[in-house]
Order: structure tokens, then C-alpha cells, then sequence
């Protein structure tokens, strides 16, 4: 099976989203692995975080609480399969509340584009069902949110 035939057998389970920063990749990378960093733009518009542990290497875990403008908290865990730095983090992302969802898959790549950062964030969910029940809830609008949010702490920590 070819890169491009195996990427179309998940391309119904998968949502992708990407970005590109006017900023260096070592800062965007820095940005989404320095638990400092990630607690100041991580999450929806409106939205807070609080880490509670995040060790970024293959086996270690990123436990953190996403706290809703609506009050709800939002409690998440990701745990790393690969970090390869400065270009790509592969994780299973999972919830660590009482009514856990369903894990998926996500790949975060890092690409030196024209003097800036491409990333793209892919996420493969186990079923279209699954994909579409997370897409349902606005996972779409989110995640390009909290990439939004990233491009402004980036910009403002120049």
C-alpha cells in the first residue's frame, strides 16, 4: 500500500487541520512542547488550561485540565508514541474524566515553509462514527481556534 492509497483509507476517520506561522520552527515547536508556553494558548477561544504533568518523550504523558468559559473542566491526557524534535509528535490523545471517551491517534508535524512554520495536526479517530460524533461537537472550529491562539502568543512573545 503507498503513502497516498493509505492516507485514503483514513481520510473518512481523520480531521486535519493546518497552519502557518510567521515564526521559526524551533519557536512553534517550543511553543507546543514547554508546558510554560502551552498553558498561555492551548484550547478554544475562551477557554483555559492547567498542566498538571507534561514530559515530552516517547512513553511520557501530558496530563492537563481545559476549562470551559461555560465552567465546565475538561480533563485530557496524551500520552507520546514519538517525539522527533524539532518535526513531528505522534500521541494518543484520551481523557482522563470519569466518562472517558474514546482515544485517538494524533500527528502533529512542524515544516520550514518560506520563513515560517507549517503545521498540521492530523487526527485519525478509531471509526467515521467516532470522527463525526467529535466533529459534531465542533472539534473543526476548535482546533483552528486554538491554532489562531497559538499565531497570537506567537507573535506576541517576539
Amino acid at each position: 500500500m503507498t503513502q497516498n492509497e493509505a492516507a485514503e483509507s483514513t481520510s473518512d476517520r481523520e480531521i486535519v487541520i493546518e497552519r502557518v506561522f510567521r515564526a521559526p520552527r524551533e519557536s512553534v515547536w517550543n511553543a507546543w512542547t514547554d508546558s510554560n508556553n502551552i498553558s498561555r494558548w492551548w484550547g478554544p477561544n475562551g477557554f483555559t488550561t492547567t498542566t498538571f504533568v507534561m514530559d515530552v518523550r516517547p512513553g511520557g504523558t501530558w496530563r492537563y485540565i481545559m476549562h470551559g468559559p461555560n465552567g465546565v473542566d475538561y480533563k485530557n491526557r496524551i500520552d507520546y508514541a514519538e517525539v522527533v524534535r524539532p518535526e513531528r509528535l505522534v500521541y494518543v490523545h484520551g481523557d482522563d474524566g470519569e466518562n472517558a471517551q474514546l482515544p485517538f491517534h494524533v500527528t502533529v508535524t512542524f515544516a520550514e515553509q518560506q520563513g515560517g512554520t507549517k503545521v498540521t495536526l492530523r487526527s485519525l479517530f478509531a471509526s467515521i462514527e467516532e470522527c463525526e460524533r467529535v466533529k459534531g461537537f465542533g472539534a473543526v472550529a476548535g482546533g483552528n481556534q486554538t491554532l489562531a491562539r497559538l499565531d497570537d502568543y506567537l507573535a506576541n512573545s517576539k
